[in-house]
């Protein structure tokens, strides 16, 4: 069993993953920016840490994800400002992959987004242009970085139930958060998704059986 640590740990998908990994045996410690937060961590199975993650230096990412097995970046501006997007979904995503590898811990999931190409095709002018840019340039330096990566890349989430079955063939737009979740905690399980960036919504192949061909 593991020990993961969880950034951004009170978002959905990371709530629904850290449920996942804690029944199957895990122990999780999510990052958490607001003290009240910490209960419903507890109760979905996490140990909560406190810390504010768009403050944190390289030093202070290496500290915090030091002695973990594997890390989960499941953090994100979540809107809003652009300044913020631009800190927490690039910055901050970067300075964790750098503080991992400071950290000596080499297993790493990335949460993004399946838009996250070179050519993502927002314009300048958009207000999504921040996340765009930021999920491309944190996953491209996740993929540079020499650990052993999974860059998970759902499209837009919903909070319909999940069916435990995915696809990429653009029969679906959207996947549900708790499908996000399965497929987060299968790859922190599994070897087979390491170097891979895994693009799914919802569809009618079973998780196990699409992560072993996608990508």
């Amino acid at each position: 069993m593991s020990n993961v640590i969880v950034l951004g740990g009170h978002g959905k998908v990371a709530l629904l993953a850290t449920r996942i990994l804690t029944d199957r045996g895990h122990t999780v410690t999510s990052v958490i920016r607001d003290p009240d937060q910490a209960d419903e961590i507890r109760a979905h199975g996490g140990q909560p840490h406190v810390a504010d993650i768009q403050q944190q230096t390289l030093t202070d990412f290496a500290e915090l994800i030091h002695g973990h097995d594997a890390v989960v970046w499941s953090a994100g501006a979540g809107g809003g400002s652009a300044d913020r997007t631009w800190a927490i979904d690039r910055d901050a995503a970067i300075l964790s992959v750098q503080g991992a590898a400071k950290a000596g811990v080499d297993r790493y999931v990335m949460v993004s987004w399946s838009g996250s190409l070179l050519d993502h095709r927002v314009p300048q002018d958009d207000d999504f242009f921040a996340y765009a840019q930021s999920k491309m340039i944190a996953d491209a330096v996740l993929r540079d970085s020499g650990l052993r990566w999974t860059v998970v890349a759902p499209s837009t989430l919903t909070d319909d139930e999940p069916t435990g079955s995915v696809d990429w063939d653009g029969s679906s737009t959207q996947v549900p958060r708790g499908d996000v979740a399965h497929v987060v905690a299968d790859a922190v399980e599994g070897d087979e998704t390491i170097g891979r960036t895994i693009r799914f919504n919802t569809g009618s192949t079973p998780i196990a059986d699409f992560l072993r061909t996608a990508g």
